[in-house]
């Protein structure tokens, strides 16, 4: 069964802005999870659709790792497909509004080994929302960063 996590925000800055947030390396590791690190499989970062990268949560000696691939990517959105613990997709889109872009980001998953998907419900589910929330905050704050600094 998928589960699905889903939030937006609303970010002063215009949609190009926002979207570098997601699709630079370097920004990206600004608002990212600390605990979590991307890098590109191959050693070239790149967001076009058949790209690679995984993600890993560095968690002393298990580093749980997320492999993905870009599987769609116009102007303002890139969708990774994941597979390990999770299988699902990632989807981060840029919407322009008046004063700026409304970013949502849909995480739609499911977690096929019963013992990881109990553990996931158990202790980790509500803290991923949470996370992925603040992870929206720490976004918006890079993008008027760098509309303040142009």
């Amino acid at each position: 069964m998928s589960q699905v996590l889903e939030q937006s925000i609303q970010i002063n800055a215009t949609a190009t802005v926002v979207e570098r947030c997601f699709t630079d390396l370097a920004l990206m590791h600004r608002w990212l999870n600390p605990v979590l690190r991307c890098e590109p499989v191959g050693g070239v970062w790149s967001t076009d659709i058949g790209s690679q990268s995984r993600f890993v949560i560095q968690i002393p000696l298990l580093q749980p790792t997320l492999n993905s691939v870009v599987i769609e990517r116009q102007p303002g959105l890139v969708v990774w497909e994941f597979q390990g613990f999770f299988q699902g997709c990632d989807r981060w889109e840029c919407q322009p509004i008046e004063n700026g872009t409304l970013l949502l980001n849909r995480f739609e998953f499911k977690v096929p080994n019963p013992l990881v998907s109990w553990g996931f419900q158990t202790f980790a589910a509500s803290w991923t929302k949470a996370d992925m929330e603040a992870q929206l905050r720490r976004l918006k704050r890079v993008a008027e960063s760098l509309v303040i600094s142009h």
